[in-house]
């Protein structure tokens, strides 16, 4: 059995591999942090951290398994998808005509990124296979006899390290920001619009397929 440093650790490593995998929140957090500097970047990638915490927690007391049902699956990747599909023509209408650009007022546009993270993660499929499949490995590290002090060091260890790398991702988009001139700020939010629309075609295609 795995002690507590060990668990810990490993929950750290988990984090960080989860969260620096490049896809869709990663691309929605450049397209706003381009525009909005730090804050709009980590928001979207807390937000998403708080949907993560939801299938990690549903994932580590086998509750997870539930959402292989397709009737459960199913609607949940529909609205993700329809909910990338929505960020992508956005980035690329702001990329095009950034004066049509909505102008939130103070504090909506926090918000409002925080709720697209956190829709995006409950809306992603990969999530829920993920915590899924990885449970059952996830448990059998631990050991039964780790119970609920080593299920709770897990998870603890694992929103650290995305903590962390929210303000690490943030923090990178910012400094890359401020180098870029606002044309190439605009080329990158018309990319990242153009990758969500990407990434919502393939779930589509998952969708259709039976394979979301």
């Amino acid at each position: 059995m795995l002690g507590m440093v060990e668990i810990f650790a490993l929950a750290l490593w988990v984090g960080l591999v989860f969260n620096a995998a490049p896809g869709a929140v990663f691309s929605e957090s450049l397209r706003r942090g381009m525009v909005g500097g730090f804050r709009p970047a980590f928001a979207v990638q807390v937000g998403s951290l708080a949907g993560d915490a939801v299938w990690a927690l549903l994932g580590l007391v086998g509750v997870g398994a539930l959402f292989s049902v397709p009737t459960l699956r199913i609607p949940l990747a529909i609205g993700g998808c329809l909910l990338l599909g929505w960020l992508g023509v956005t980035g690329l209408r702001d990329a095009v005509k950034p004066h049509v650009r909505a102008q939130p007022r103070s504090g909506d546009g926090q918000r409002a990124a925080l709720a697209v993270g956190a829709g995006m993660s409950l809306g992603n499929p990969w999530n829920i296979v993920y915590w899924s499949g990885v449970s059952g490995a996830i448990t059998a590290a631990l050991d039964t006899e780790a119970g609920l002090p080593g299920l709770a060091t897990f998870f603890t260890g694992f929103m650290i390290a995305s903590l962390v790398w929210c303000f690490v991702c943030a923090g990178l988009i910012t400094l890359v920001r401020k180098a870029l001139p606002p044309w190439a700020v605009r080329v990158i939010e018309g990319g990242c619009g153009i990758s969500l629309l990407v990434f919502a075609a393939l779930l589509a295609a998952r969708v259709v397929t039976g394979g979301a």
